[in-house]
């Protein structure tokens, strides 16, 4: 929220300019009382139906670029699927269309369902896709008044069609999985995986894999304040992150000014995709775990690029 402190988003990348926004040092506040909060996500889908593209020669999967109509350019995180329908995720502030410092989804402007985002793939191929949920959107629709659900609840799905389902792969690039998806969230020291693809790293794609260490969890659970080697720059929005067993954790949400400088919010997926279940009108939305093997030292990236962060202890 603006007034929280919590930061930027890092949606960053529109048609004309990167945007950079800064808030004011101060600390989270949360609230005495909280409203119920969803239940934890459904079961994970077996990867069955559709047929998975071969990992190694898919031009769609999780990581590639999406550029939302008449908002930003960010990563895409997991797959998902709801009976023969396949979406692939990114940010709910993706499809925002005011400043970077809007990061309350109860509030801020957005492109509505059913705008068109195109999604640009590996080796040229590109396809276009529809904004079919927004957590923003539907949050504005039905009134939601809990602040931690407001300010933290960041998914947003882009419906893929069956031509483009023929050439996607659920898996991460580098480090493989997700193997489930973790209602546990990210307690402080915990270390995270990601993998970011903003179009600032040029198609360098050595810059993208990195791990992380937690500083704690926030919101009640619905967010969590990781430190990265780099942290996510303008782009990266919508970066999936991983926990240490390779389970789906969280998207990146925003760049923090305070009260941890240059940390990253990662809002909770659990948390997003059981609201998105309750109240995004998709049926049984389920999460697919990839076809690759999570590994914590991808083949061919420095170790150094994939340690975490080493500093002074993090106080619980």
């Amino acid at each position: 929220m603006v007034g929280s402190g919590r930061g930027t988003h890092v949606r960053g990348l529109t048609a004309t300019a990167v945007a950079v926004g800064v808030v004011a040092a101060v600390a989270f506040v949360l609230p005495s009382t909280a409203t119920a909060q969803p239940a934890m996500a459904a079961p994970l889908a077996a990867p069955t139906a559709p047929a998975w593209a071969p990992a190694g020669s898919a031009e769609l999967h999780p990581g590639v670029q999406t550029i939302t109509t008449g908002g930003g350019a960010c990563t895409s995180n997991f797959v998902f699927t709801s009976g023969d329908r396949t979406f692939l995720g990114q940010a709910a502030h993706c499809a925002g269309t005011g400043q970077a410092t809007e990061t309350d989804g109860c509030n801020s402007s957005t492109m509505p369902v059913g705008t068109a985002v195109t999604v640009k793939g590996d080796r040229g191929y590109t396809t276009g896709g529809t904004l079919v949920y927004s957590s923003w959107v539907t949050m504005q629709q039905r009134g939601e008044t809990d602040p931690n659900t407001c300010a933290y609840n960041d998914l947003g799905l882009i419906e893929l069609s069956r031509d483009a389902v023929a050439h996607l792969n659920p898996s991460l690039p580098f480090f493989g999985g997700p193997t489930g998806i973790s209602s546990a969230g990210l307690p402080t020291g915990a270390l995270t995986y990601s993998y970011g693809n903003s179009p600032l790293r040029q198609g360098v794609t050595a810059l993208s894999p990195k791990a992380g260490v937690s500083a704690g969890d926030v919101g009640d659970g619905w967010g969590h304040e990781v430190y990265t080697v780099s942290p996510g720059v303008p782009g990266d929005s919508g970066s999936a992150f991983l926990d240490a067993d390779g389970k789906a954790v969280g998207l990146l949400s925003t760049l923090n000014l305070a009260p941890l400088p240059v940390s990253n919010g990662v809002s909770d997926i659990s948390r997003e995709l059981a609201y998105a279940n309750a109240h995004g009108g998709l049926g049984t939305l389920q999460l697919v775990r990839g076809t690759e093997p999570f590994t914590t030292t991808p083949p061919g990236v420095p170790l150094e690029d994939v340690a975490p962060p080493a500093g002074p202890p993090i106080g619980g």
